[in-house]
């Protein structure tokens, strides 16, 4: 007789009274991640365009950035987060409107700092593209 398989439980996801943290803005002309963190860098909360059932092009809209933003700050807003302060990275179109949108979401911004990574003439660029 085959044997039950057995059901492995998980780790329960405890809510946490955070009340600030570090909310990081990834644009870039793909796609758009919100990742919301606590001072000492756990996760509370993430979204991207494409979680939020954008597909393809429209993954790079700024509306599709919106939308990512409202839902990671929504969920960041259950566990108690109050506070962020906003690093944003990449040339994306969506970079603006993802911080407008966590500022709409009830989330007070404290300090917003552009950490876009830039090469002192690193890796040779993708060729232009020929339309």
């Amino acid at each position: 007789m085959a044997r039950q398989p057995t059901r492995r439980t998980g780790v329960r996801k405890q809510k946490r009274n955070v009340p600030n943290g570090i909310a990081y803005v990834q644009s870039t002309f793909n796609n758009t991640i919100i990742t919301i963190a606590d001072t000492g860098g756990d996760v509370i909360s993430w979204s991207s365009a494409g979680a939020s059932g954008f597909k393809g092009a429209k993954k790079g809209t700024p509306f599709a950035a919106q939308t990512a933003a409202e839902s990671a700050a929504r969920r960041a807003m259950e566990q108690g987060m109050r506070q962020v302060e906003v690093m944003v990275t990449g040339p994306g179109s969506g970079r603006e409107t993802a911080v407008r949108a966590l500022q709409a979401a009830g989330l007070e911004i404290t300090l917003i700092r552009d950490i876009t990574p830039i090469p002192h003439n690193g890796c040779r660029p993708p060729k232009r593209r020929r339309v």
